[in-house]
């Protein structure tokens, strides 16, 4: 049997950064339940139509 080596890597940073970044949209537009909740759809597809350029 080979015994190759097995590396576990952790990218939870990333996801993070993009709560917090949600969080501080929703707190900073002053946005209701639901318009949150339709941000949390909405928000990453213009970051990312953005950021292709």
């Amino acid at each position: 049997m080979d015994r190759s080596k097995i590396n576990i890597n952790n990218h939870s940073s990333a996801g993070m950064i993009w709560f917090i970044g949600w969080l501080f949209t929703i707190g900073y537009l002053k946005l209701g339940f639901w318009a949150g909740l339709w941000g949390l759809v909405v928000w990453p597809y213009y970051l990312g139509a953005h950021f292709a350029l």
